[in-house]
């Protein structure tokens, strides 16, 4: 029998997590990368420019729960690893699998269809435009490569400098500006830290709706290791012993000037963060609320402060783009398309998706726990259940999320500990399924159209 043909979109985490897993089940594989390098938003300054890498960046979830589990990170390593340790670190699981090999640098995909039994996938490569057949397409291409600016805009407009965090490396142009940063994320959080040691003044943090800003460190260990320890819970149990921690340890974000979080701690991404804290408290950055308007060089804020400011950062977020499938595969958004355990496409699950979902940790144990399951259903071994009980499936996902998270991606969503649990045991499930007889992939078989 031969080998299924797998083309793999994108060389990040998620795609070598694809890669590798496929190819320990014996499957012929392309990666196809647009960038010079593998490492995905990791990879600083590589030829396509689109990682938003900074100088600055460190990991947010410690090493010992953000490595992948056949591949752990250096021993003496720190426990949050800049961002250049992380490329390293993924450059060396893609060589330490003979991964790199198989990838075509400096490839943009433009087309995924289904053409007969197979995906013809349209490329560029330099000048050259090229279209192959694959058995089966692995989307691992990230989402958080497009940023998102507000929409609508905000009214009036702005003299200065505006630029989203995706273009954000260092602090250098902020020297002497007065800067505003608008968020709540991570990034936000790093670029207000970085800009408050060279501005003009104290730097302005805006934001409408707040969230949990977690050290990280809490009690001598890295924080996300409680999570750990308390993962065996139900996840409200879980948040209300996580949060009488926080308050323990940091107290509660109005007590900084932050906005009270909409939800509790497990039910939107916290920030983690050791050093906001520490600039808030010495006033060298300011929490603002939302923005009104914008008036030329100033900035009018929802409680009708005023302030002048001459560079405004949009830490706002991405989007999620697949430009290279059609609208009856995605639907109107990306972001709600239904997937049978965030992975198989419920119409052809020869397309499937590594990476596409929003964990409450570390991405990198989700995207391995992601690649073993597409890689046992390609590899012939793990049969699906039937279509109508995947799709009963997706909507209890759905609902669960909706009830947790709201209507925030609800259907991106994944409890980290959970879910990293869960797809062994949905390949094990699948593998029982198989014996008993059920359709199992094989490169002749194909798929739903």
């Amino acid at each position: 029998m031969d080998a299924t043909r797998v083309a793999v979109i994108g060389a990040g985490a998620a795609g070598l997590a694809a890669a590798k897993a496929l190819l320990d089940e014996g499957a012929e594989v392309t990666v196809l990368e647009r960038g010079d390098r593998p490492g995905g938003l990791w990879a600083e300054g590589g030829a396509d420019g689109s990682s938003p890498a900074y100088d600055s960046l460190h990991l947010n979830t410690s090493k010992g729960r953000t490595e992948f589990a056949d591949f752990p990170m250096p021993a003496g390593w720190p426990d949050y690893p800049s961002a250049a340790r992380v490329a390293e670190y993924l450059a060396r699981y893609s060589d330490a699998f003979q991964v790199t090999g198989h990838i075509r640098f400096g490839t943009t995909v433009t087309a995924v269809r289904r053409s007969g039994p197979a995906w013809r996938v349209g490329m560029e490569a330099g000048d050259a435009t090229v279209t192959k057949d694959y058995d089966a397409v692995v989307v691992a291409n990230g989402h958080n490569r497009d940023p998102k600016w507000p929409s609508p805009a905000y009214p009036g407009h702005f003299d200065g400098l505006q630029l989203h965090a995706h273009d954000y490396r260092d602090p250098g142009p902020f020297a002497g500006k007065r800067v505003l940063v608008v968020g709540m994320g991570n990034s936000a959080m790093d670029i207000a830290v970085d800009a408050s040691y060279v501005s003009a003044g104290p730097v302005l943090l805006s934001a409408r709706h707040g969230t949990h800003i977690v050290p990280k460190y809490l009690f001598g260990r890295p924080s996300d290791l409680t999570g750990k320890a308390l993962a065996v819970l139900p996840w409200r149990i879980r948040q209300r012993v996580a949060q009488a921690a926080l308050r323990l340890a940091v107290g509660t974000p109005e007590k900084y000037g932050l906005p009270r979080p909409a939800g509790g701690l497990f039910q939107d991404h916290p920030t983690i963060s050791d050093t906001i804290l520490h600039r808030l408290t010495h006033g060298e950055v300011v929490a603002r609320p939302g923005v009104e308007r914008l008036d030329g060089g100033r900035v009018v804020f929802t409680d009708g402060t005023v302030e002048d400011v001459d560079v405004i950062v949009w830490a706002t977020g991405y989007r999620v783009t697949l430009p290279f499938l059609d609208r009856d595969r995605t639907g109107e958004d990306p972001e709600a398309m239904p997937l049978y355990q965030r992975v198989f496409h419920l119409d052809d699950p020869t397309l499937a998706f590594v990476g596409l979902m929003q964990s409450t940790g570390a991405a990198l144990p989700v995207v391995e726990a992601q690649a073993k399951l597409v890689a046992a259903y390609l590899g012939g071994r793990y049969a699906l259940p039937s279509p109508a009980e995947q799709r009963a499936a997706v909507r209890r996902a759905h609902t669960a999320a909706v009830r947790r998270w709201g209507d925030k991606r609800p259907m991106m969503r994944v409890d980290f500990d959970q879910y990293v649990s869960a797809l062994p045991r949905e390949i094990r499930a699948g593998v029982r399924r198989a014996a008993r007889g059920a359709t199992v992939h094989t490169p002749a078989t194909k798929a739903h159209a």
